[in-house]
């Protein structure tokens, strides 16, 4: 027989317009006993629920992560009840026997043997600033899109733009596309006044890759995407200054974080955003890497392993961990990282390297934040070196250099 860790909990099957709550209620002889009861999802009636549980003294519940609908519920009921959010996956009930009310059976029964796993949930405060990097992200992938879509605009009327400028939205390229649309079909007047220091095109190409034919309903597209770009951009800089100030409160956590090579200030931000600035939620480095989708999944049956790709877990903070560490192989002052890189990259190729070294920078983040200790590439160095009494060959003497950072060069003599 199962133990019962939970011998008053309450399950809830949460919807968009109501929940059904089952309070399970096991005495000292095992027999459980239910109490159901269903609300809807105003305030009023949330408040509600919340005088119920207390009434019949819950205060362990257990919900489904559905959608968004959980946030109102879990922000009215955290003050009073320890609540668990589980993933739908490991709450699911049996096929046939699927209504509200048994639903919420179901979760309960499941919940009080503690068979439940459940979702990790950051503070208040963690959740309000993880909501606001999250649509800072949203932001970048419009202007991202905008982008492209006038890329298309002056690649469909044959402008070589981005064959002459490296970067397409910079200065001088925004002024000429800006006389384009202001003079369309005239040729360029003098290029001296579009040339900035960091120019290298000559008169010549520009004005070659200038020679297109826009077609007026393709330069009044080009137009709103223009227009749309800038207010989006104001958008953004108007929640960045949010963002700042509502960080604020973790100045100290954000300066440990940004010891760490390759990430820079809103990187730091959206590190503690997702993951707190507490650890002890997270038993090990390797429970917290393991919940950001950096580690191989356990897809393993009679002695087969059937894939051994990671995770699609972290979908926010895995894609930021991987541009903090192809910033990080660049770091010319940590050379440890960039030798790890190497190293494992001619074993297993880039793409294999760059997630071992994100999640070098998520182990190094998490002991960070657990000792309060800045960055320190020392322990990492010590942990190369070999035994003072270990005798090794040439080629191995030279690859131990290599991956503290050294620069092994032929002797000419």
């Amino acid at each position: 027989m199962l133990k019962i860790v939970y011998p008053i909990c309450c399950g809830m099957d949460v919807h968009k317009s109501f929940l059904v709550a089952c309070i399970a209620s096991t005495d000292e002889r095992g027999v459980t006993t239910y109490k159901s009861r269903r609300f809807s999802t105003f305030t009023k009636d949330l408040r509600l629920c919340a005088d119920w549980l207390k009434s019949n003294n819950c205060q362990d519940v257990c919900m489904e992560s559905t959608g968004k609908y959980w946030i109102p519920i879990y922000n009215i009921l955290e003050p009073y009840c320890k609540i668990v959010l589980a993933h739908p996956k490991y709450v699911k009930a049996i096929r046939g026997k699927k209504t509200d009310k048994k639903d919420a059976k179901w979760i309960a029964d499941v919940f009080k043997h503690d068979l439940v796993s459940g979702s990790f949930i950051p503070p208040a405060d963690i959740r309000q600033l993880r909501d606001l990097v999250r649509y800072r992200w949203k932001l970048n992938n419009y202007i991202v899109g905008e982008k492209n879509r006038a890329q298309n605009c002056l690649t469909v009327s044959n402008f070589k733009l981005d064959d002459v400028f490296s970067d397409v939205f910079g200065k001088a390229a925004t002024q000429i596309t800006s006389y384009l649309l202001e003079h369309p079909n005239e040729p360029l007047p003098d290029i001296s006044n579009f040339r900035t220091k960091r120019m290298k095109a000559t008169d010549a190409e520009v004005r070659a890759a200038a020679d297109g034919n826009i077609c007026a309903e393709q330069a009044e597209k080009l137009r709103i995407i223009r227009s749309h770009m800038h207010d989006l951009n104001r958008c953004k800089a108007n929640l960045e200054s949010v963002i700042i100030s509502t960080a604020e409160k973790y100045t100290s956590q954000l300066s440990l974080v940004m010891s760490v090579p390759g990430i820079q200030t809103f990187s730091a931000i959206s590190v503690i955003a997702e993951i707190g600035v507490d650890m002890s939620v997270f038993p090990s480095a390797k429970h917290l890497c393991s919940w950001a989708g950096l580690t191989p999944q356990n897809n393993e049956s009679a002695g087969k392993k059937k894939t051994t790709r990671i995770s699609r877990a972290g979908a926010y903070i895995k894609p930021l961990l991987v541009q903090c560490a192809l910033n990080a192989i660049r770091v010319k002052s940590n050379p440890e990282i960039r030798s790890r890189y190497l190293s494992i990259k001619k074993r297993r190729g880039h793409k294999k390297a760059i997630i071992a070294i994100a999640r070098m920078l998520l182990t190094a983040i998490y002991n960070i934040l657990k000792k309060n200790e800045p960055y320190n590439a020392e322990l990492y160095h010590k942990a190369d070196v070999p035994p003072a009494h270990r005798s090794v060959t040439m080629e191995e003497a030279v690859f131990i250099l290599q991956r503290q950072g050294y620069l092994i060069t032929p002797c000419t003599s």
